[in-house]
């Protein structure tokens, strides 16, 4: 067709490139190819699937010769401790995509990140604009590499404005499916968590994240937005809706805790999914550019997507009592769930008329 446009997702044998490729293959203007150095584990109908790495000198010649237009970047090592491989992956993986983009002509890239590279400390404002410093903890690895990627993007905007970058910073990810920090921590049965602090949070449902990086990569939107669910929580509530019961440490056998394991073979993301500070400071995002620059808006609320995850949770160790409550209120969140989706339907059927 014509108006064809094709879009390349990389990483898309890992969780994001699989599912974001099987939500642009939606698309009808959309020619979808994958990239990645290993087959999705599942096969995805209509996928244009190259096997190759991200970090080969031939793919500006590959981006170039498939006239591709626009790109999702998503090939990144997981949620590991600090290596050198992860970093490979990770920092010089984005810096050799983004090189190869520029020379070839890709006119718009799209890149995933975290709230969490604000950093959570006790003098965060109340909502943390796009334009705020970045202070995030360089303990876990993978945040370490999200803070020297969002450095490497700043400079890149300049050196080459022609290409449009969009870097979309999720909240905390939960949802049925995804294995994000969040997920693993509500996971365990007593969620440990620090005496006497409980801190606003924002969360962000996984289809949501899918959504909006569709959306971003489907239509030019330039810039650094915060994507979450509207409403922040605070920890506590969190954890009731999830149906967990806490387990309260006293903050400074928590910090020294953590402390002794990463000094030992043991990983702490293991026993402490999410550092302590993010239990500990604010870390809310401001969600106004979301709005109104990229005018995007999350389906699920947080508590609709804790709600959910706490009925999957129960489903799974076969848990019973209160069904027919649980059952009436996720009834209630998918007819509210429905009705968003039509009223967002009905704004970009609006918009795209206006255009």
């Amino acid at each position: 067709m014509a108006d064809e446009m094709v879009v390349m997702v990389t990483g898309v044998g890992s969780y994001w490139g699989g599912r974001l490729a099987s939500r642009l293959l939606e698309e009808p203007r959309a020619k979808v190819i994958g990239l990645d150095d290993r087959a999705p584990a599942v096969e995805i109908p209509g996928l244009d699937f190259i096997q190759a790495d991200i970090h080969s000198p031939l793919l500006a010649e590959l981006l170039r010769s498939e006239d591709v237009a626009a790109l999702c970047h998503l090939d990144f090592a997981g949620l590991t401790e600090r290596s050198e491989k992860a970093f490979q992956r990770n920092v010089l993986g984005v810096t050799e995509v983004l090189g190869a983009c520029a020379k070839a002509g890709v006119g718009r890239v799209v890149l995933k990140s975290s709230t969490a590279v604000y950093g959570a400390h006790p003098d965060n404002s109340a909502f943390l604009t796009e334009e705020a410093a970045l202070r995030g903890s360089k303990r876990y690895g993978y945040t370490r590499d999200l803070l020297e990627i969002e450095a490497f993007c700043n400079g890149y905007r300049g050196q080459w404005p022609e290409v449009m970058l969009t870097v979309l910073r999720c909240a905390s990810i939960i949802g049925p499916t995804v294995d994000s920090p969040l997920t693993q921590f509500l996971k365990q049965q007593n969620p440990p968590i620090l005496l006497g602090f409980d801190p606003m949070l924002q969360l962000i449902h996984e289809d949501d994240v899918v959504e909006a990086l569709a959306y971003a990569t489907l239509n030019v939107k330039p810039g650094v937005f915060n994507i979450a669910a509207e409403d922040a929580m605070p920890l506590s509530r969190i954890l009731r809706l999830a149906r967990r019961v806490p387990l309260p440490i006293f903050h400074r056998l928590a910090y020294l805790g953590l402390n002794l394991l990463q000094d030992t073979s043991l990983q702490p993301l293991r026993f402490v999914p999410i550092e302590w500070d993010y239990l500990r400071y604010p870390w809310v995002a401001d969600l106004s550019r979301m709005r109104d620059s990229l005018e995007f808006s999350p389906i699920y609320t947080a508590a609709e997507s804790l709600r959910e995850f706490a009925g999957e949770q129960r489903e799974e160790v076969g848990e019973e009592g209160a069904a027919s409550v649980d059952d009436e209120q996720r009834l209630r969140d998918i007819i509210a769930r429905r009705q968003r989706m039509r009223e967002r339907e009905a704004s970009l059927f609006t918009a795209a008329d206006e255009t």
